[in-house]
């Protein structure tokens, strides 16, 4: 397996060192630089391409936001995992609509990290589980505000919908589902059509 080549952005020094420690003993992770803020991440990513940036969101000079949105329209092969302590649905919308692909809490296990790097450097999109409860729920509110009541979801169509948000790709929600790669992207256009 290729080498992951991973950037950390935090503005607190002690706490890239504790990743760091971990992401070392992880022989396919290779973390190949640091920065304290969104400015200097990226000078960083543009002298060293990392394959994923594992990024906070709260910093000085150029918050994590800003700077995945910069990430995303200039380095489109940088993906962005964004780290944070808030794990409530209106943060989670704003990093992914800013171009993250992820969505790390800071108090997650330490194998989650690896799971998170490795999805996102594979193409998928990666959610806390914790941040996949607040999406999902706060998904299913917004459909019953609208008058569409949540029972109009069937219990397959929730399956799917949990794992998109989990971040899995049509083919493997059809492998886990034991479904169709065309059943799955049929229950995904009808959630789709429903919200």
């Amino acid at each position: 397996m290729q080498t992951i080549r991973v950037l950390l952005v935090d503005d607190h020094a002690l706490f890239r060192a504790g990743v760091r420690e971990l992401l070392k003993n992880i022989p396919e992770i290779q973390v190949i630089g640091e920065a304290s803020d969104g400015r200097e991440a990226l000078v960083v990513i543009a002298a060293t391409r990392p394959d994923v940036v594992l990024m906070d969101i709260l910093m000085p000079q150029l918050n994590g936001l800003d700077a995945a949105a910069q990430v995303a329209a200039g380095f489109p092969d940088v993906k962005v995992i964004i780290l944070s302590m808030n794990s409530s649905e209106p943060y989670v919308i704003e990093a992914l609509r800013a171009g993250a692909v992820g969505y790390l809490l800071k108090d997650a296990d330490p194998t989650e990290l690896r799971v998170a790097i490795k999805a996102v450097a594979n193409g998928e999109t990666y959610l806390s589980s914790a941040v996949s409860k607040q999406v999902v729920t706060g998904f299913l509110n917004r459909v019953a505000e609208n008058g569409l009541p949540v029972v109009q979801l069937t219990p397959r169509q929730r399956e799917v919908l949990q794992l998109v948000v989990e971040g899995c790709r049509t083919k493997v929600i059809a492998t886990k589902l034991d479904i169709s790669i065309k059943t799955v992207e049929m229950h995904r256009a009808q959630i789709m059509e429903g919200a």
